[in-house]
C-alpha cells in the first residue's frame, strides 16, 4: 500500500535551519525559519497481532531515517532554499508533526485562501479583508495579493484599458535603505503614485498624467498587531477626477518581521470608495490564522 505524507511544514533537505511547506503532493515555495527547539511528537504506531514490539518498530524507523538522511543529497538534490526540492518527504520514515507558529497560522495560502472574506499573503504572514462591494479579482495583472472593488470601467485615458475604482495590494519591501515604517512609507508613496498615475507596464496612461499631489495624512498606525506608519496623497491627474493613494508600512507579523507595505488606490469623485474604507480595510488586516487585527485607530504599544 502506498503511503502519502500529509501536508505540513517539514525540514528543508537543502537547508536544515529552514522548514518548507509540503502540500501533500509537491514542495511549495513557502518557507519559514525552523523552530529553535522543536518538540518531536512520536506518532502512534499501529499494533500488529503477534508482531514486533513498539520499541522494535521505532528502532527500525530510526534506521530508516538515518538511511534517508545519508541518501538525501541524491534524493532531493539542489542547494538553493528558494528552489523547492523535486522529491517530497518519504513516507517510509516517521511523519513529523507539523509545528504551527502563531505568526503563520500553519497552512499556507492554498488552504487559508478558500475563505471568501479574505485574501492571503502567505509570504508576509497577513490577510487582507474582502469587504462588501469588494472582491478577489479572478484576473488581475501582477503577483501581489490584491482586493478590488467589484466591476471595471473604461479608464479615463485613451485606449481600451479597464480600471477599477478601488484597489488594495500588499508588497514585500526590498531594494531600499529605509529601515523604519515611517521612512519606508514616505519613500514608497511616491513610487506607488507613479506606478498608478503615470505610464503602466504596457506604456498606456489610464489617467493621463499626474499633475500634482498633496499630503492629506501622515501618521503612525497600528496594523496586524504591529506599529506601522501611513502616508496618504491626494493626486490630481489631467484626465478624470484624480484619486487617493496610500502607503501603509509595518513589520510583518511573520517570524522574520520583514517590512511590508500595503498600497491603497482609490478613485476620487462620486464613483470612488469612501476614504473611511481605507481605515476600515487597514483595521481588518490580520496575521494569518488570527481573528484579531489591531488596525488604524487601535492603541499602539511602544516597542512593538
Amino acid at each position: 500500500m502506498t503511503m502519502t505524507t500529509p501536508p505540513g511544514w517539514y525540514p528543508d533537505p537543502a537547508v536544515p535551519t529552514v522548514e518548507r511547506w509540503w502540500d501533500g503532493t509537491n514542495w511549495t515555495a513557502h518557507t519559514r525559519q525552523a523552530p529553535a527547539a522543536p518538540t518531536v511528537v512520536s506518532p502512534a504506531l499501529p499494533g500488529r497481532g503477534g508482531g514486533r514490539s513498539r520499541a522494535a518498530v521505532l528502532g527500525a524507523v530510526a534506521v530508516a531515517v538515518v538511511a534517508a538522511v545519508v541518501a538525501g543529497v541524491v534524493v532531493f538534490g539542489g542547494d538553493d532554499p528558494e528552489d523547492p526540492p523535486t522529491a517530497g518527504p518519504t513516507a517510509a520514515t516517521s511523519t513529523p508533526t507539523a509545528t504551527v507558529s502563531s505568526s503563520t497560522g500553519g497552512a499556507p495560502a492554498e488552504e487559508e485562501d478558500e475563505n471568501p472574506t479574505q485574501v492571503v499573503d502567505q509570504l508576509n504572514g497577513i490577510t487582507l479583508p474582502v469587504l462588501k462591494g469588494w472582491e478577489k479579482p479572478e484576473y488581475y495583472s501582477g503577483p501581489a495579493p490584491t482586493v478590488t472593488t467589484v466591476g471595471t470601467y473604461s479608464c479615463y485615458g485613451a485606449g481600451t484599458k479597464q480600471c477599477r475604482h478601488g484597489t488594495v495590494s500588499s508588497h514585500t519591501v526590498s531594494g531600499t535603505d529605509a529601515t523604519t515604517p515611517e521612512a519606508i512609507a514616505k519613500e514608497d508613496i511616491a513610487l506607488a503614485a507613479k506606478e498608478t498615475y503615470e505610464e503602466d507596464v504596457l506604456g498606456s496612461l489610464p489617467y493621463g498624467r499626474m499633475v500634482s499631489h498633496k499630503v492629506v495624512a501622515s501618521r503612525q498606525a497600528a496594523v496586524a498587531g504591529r506599529t506601522g506608519y501611513l502616508v496618504r496623497w491626494q493626486v490630481t491627474t489631467d484626465k478624470g477626477p484624480g484619486g487617493y493613494v496610500q502607503s501603509l508600512a509595518f513589520p510583518s507579523p511573520a517570524g522574520s518581521e520583514s517590512p511590508v507595505v500595503v498600497r491603497f488606490v482609490f478613485d476620487a469623485g462620486t464613483d470612488g470608495p469612501s476614504l473611511a474604507l481605507m481605515d476600515e480595510i487597514a483595521h481588518g488586516i490580520r496575521p494569518i490564522g488570527s481573528d484579531t487585527g489591531g488596525g488604524v485607530g487601535s492603541s499602539i504599544t511602544p516597542g512593538t
